[in-house]
């Protein structure tokens, strides 16, 4: 199927849409509304460009007609000229088109919920974490996102064993998706006396985050237990038993929160990790099963893969998948990640476009 075929399959839905948006019986089902709606903004875009196509495509054939039958040889290499621009404009719109034509995925709007766990290293894979934890922070404020710490086990010199925050805005997952996965750094940890530059590592794990439609919980698949909170907070930690711990038993996924002073908040904060943990483990099993597909492609999910390293004495920063290095390390750690989440993006689409019309 070419791309006008394509173009013409988008533009008969965008006018099914709106047909049924102005049935009365539609029109007065505020669910259905909602759904049709969404539909209708998300074509949006691929209808704005297709129009613009349409205008060049027109221009293009005003110019051609020139060049074939104007007798003024002025005209002619005017008409020319603007034929040539004209041409560049038109690979521009295709280009926009066809990764607009790209299946969205479906979970690219999606708030998520990212665990960072420090690895080989000790107490500087610990410090290490903290570093992503803050790099993160920054880059969620720049993007006026919201940032919500659900769980963390901390060390005794700032650093964290683990921690599990979830950020919400606007596309969240579409911009962070990228990032599960094993960070590495090099650098002179603050534990070492010699000055010698220490490697270590933390893994980062990006979920999407659940919506109550998207997992079915049966409560009697519960294992819920309830314990006193560890780490900072006064008398109030040792005297309540405010932490949950819930246990799926038929996965054996283990989910906890100590976040909230009160239960019944860190109940329902350790649900949603819950919800959104089974989640992943279904997107997961999607995933293995387009494994052969998805081989290379930056956007694989392999949290075992060493996907970046940070390399403090040389300012530098180097992604692996995509062969990407920036000596700009001290404004990336401050959350700048602009740069690099754009590459990988123009990276994943690429290689999905090649997919898409092979």
């Amino acid at each position: 199927m070419d791309l006008w075929q394509k173009l013409e399959e988008v533009e008969a839905t965008y006018k099914s849409i709106e047909a049924k948006m102005s049935e009365p019986n539609v029109a007065s089902n505020p669910a259905e509304m909602q759904v049709l709606g969404k539909k209708h903004v998300e074509i949006e875009p691929l209808i704005e460009a297709m129009n613009e196509y349409k205008r060049v495509l027109g221009e293009m054939s005003g110019s051609r007609e020139i060049v074939e039958t104007e007798t003024d040889e002025e005209m002619k290499s005017l008409a020319r000229d603007e034929l040539m621009s004209l041409e560049g404009v038109r690979s521009e719109i295709e280009e926009k088109i066809r990764l607009l034509l790209l299946p969205k995925d479906r979970d690219d709007d999606k708030n998520v919920v990212i665990e960072i766990r420090g690895g080989t290293g000790g107490d500087e894979a610990a410090l290490f974490a903290a570093d992503l934890y803050r790099m993160y922070t920054r880059f969620a404020e720049r993007e006026s996102w919201k940032v919500e710490i659900l769980d963390a086990n901390e060390t005794g010199i700032g650093g964290y064993k683990e921690i599990v925050f979830r950020i919400e805005g606007g596309g969240v997952y579409s911009r962070l998706k990228f990032e599960s996965g094993v960070h590495r750094v090099q650098r002179v940890p603050v534990t070492e006396a010699g000055g010698r530059v220490h490697t270590s590592a933390a893994t980062v794990a990006v979920l999407p985050e659940a919506e109550d439609v998207d997992v079915d919980i049966r409560s009697e698949d519960l294992k819920i237990d309830t314990y006193r909170s560890g780490g900072a907070g006064g008398q109030h930690v040792n005297m309540t038993d405010s932490a949950v711990r819930i246990t799926h038993i038929p996965t054996g996924v283990v989910v906890t929160c100590q976040d909230e002073r009160s239960q019944i908040k860190n109940r329902a904060k350790a649900m949603q990790l819950l919800r959104t943990k089974l989640y992943d483990v279904e997107l997961r099993r999607r995933q293995d099963a387009m494994a052969a597909e998805r081989k290379g492609q930056v956007g694989s999910g392999d949290r075992s893969e060493r996907i970046r390293t940070y390399n403090y004495p040389q300012n530098r920063v180097t992604d692996h998948r995509i062969g990407l290095t920036l000596h700009k390390l001290d404004q990336i750690t401050e959350g700048d990640l602009r740069e690099l989440i754009d590459a990988l993006t123009v990276a994943d689409q690429a290689e999905r476009l090649r997919n898409f019309e092979a």
